[in-house]
């Protein structure tokens, strides 16, 4: 069977999500950079895959979001994907756990956040390098969810960042206010949260909050604009792509 797998190896799907495909472009583009570093051919669907389904399961709304997961499994299985790379936390929890959940045995690909492919190849730049003190925000789909809150961290570090750790981290770490619906129902509420995680961000003394994921930078970046806060929002491929870019417009 490894033999046949072999063979006829399929394709590797990378699956931005909504939020980087359409409001994030420069983080797509640099979470395609750190693929093709790490030597991994990719495709891209771009509009024939549809939205993953996370806002319709967490709506409630179970058969719509079967019919998604069915539509995106087909769209998969027309493109000989086997294998999908995400940067983006709520994707990966919901094609991993629940894709396999509702579809059970049609549902075969494996499935993979961006934090857990990015290797040395991506980190020797970094090597003797000192960019200062962070602060990592675990967000609640990548930590409770998927249970990822190593790799993040140890990218940070090879990176050449000190993390200091907020109160609130790893499994009890602080919401940053936008998921769930609550952004959109609630915003007063939402940017309260941020604030108040901007503060626990704060009393780590760290330079910047670093975090894997495109709705928590989103919320982040916007929250520390409105409420003007003076630690810098960064997410993780952006430390991982400046440098080269910094290199190059040196050269230019």
């Amino acid at each position: 069977m490894k033999i046949f797998k072999k063979l006829f190896k399929g394709n590797t799907l990378y699956y931005p999500g909504c939020l980087t495909k359409f409001a994030l472009k420069d983080i797509q583009a640099s979470y395609e950079e750190i693929l093709r570093r790490e030597g991994i051919d990719f495709i891209k669907l771009a509009d024939k895959e549809l939205c993953c389904g996370s806002p319709v399961k967490n709506a409630g709304g179970k058969k719509l979001f079967k019919e998604i997961a069915e539509k995106n499994l087909k769209i998969f299985k027309e493109h000989s994907v086997d294998r999908i790379i995400t940067n983006c936390p709520a994707c990966a929890l919901v094609l991993r756990k629940d894709y396999k959940e509702i579809l059970e045995e049609q549902w075969d690909i494996e499935v993979q956040h961006m934090t857990e492919i990015i290797t040395e190849k991506n980190l020797k730049q970094f090597e003797g390098v000192n960019n200062g003190v962070a602060t990592y925000h675990d967000p609640c789909h990548l930590g409770r969810g998927l249970e990822i809150y190593e790799e993040p961290r140890e990218i940070i570090k090879k990176a050449g960042f000190e993390i200091k750790e907020m109160d609130l981290n790893r499994e009890k770490s602080y919401c940053c206010g936008a998921g769930g619906g609550v952004k959109t129902n609630n915003p007063e509420l939402s940017n309260r949260i941020a604030g108040e995680r901007f503060d626990q961000a704060q009393k780590t003394k760290a330079d910047k909050l670093i975090t894997p994921c495109p709705m928590c930078f989103a919320q982040f970046k916007e929250n520390a604009k409105k409420q003007n806060k003076k630690i810098e929002i960064k997410e993780l491929s952006e430390i991982l792509v400046e440098k080269n870019k910094k290199n190059k417009n040196n050269k230019k």
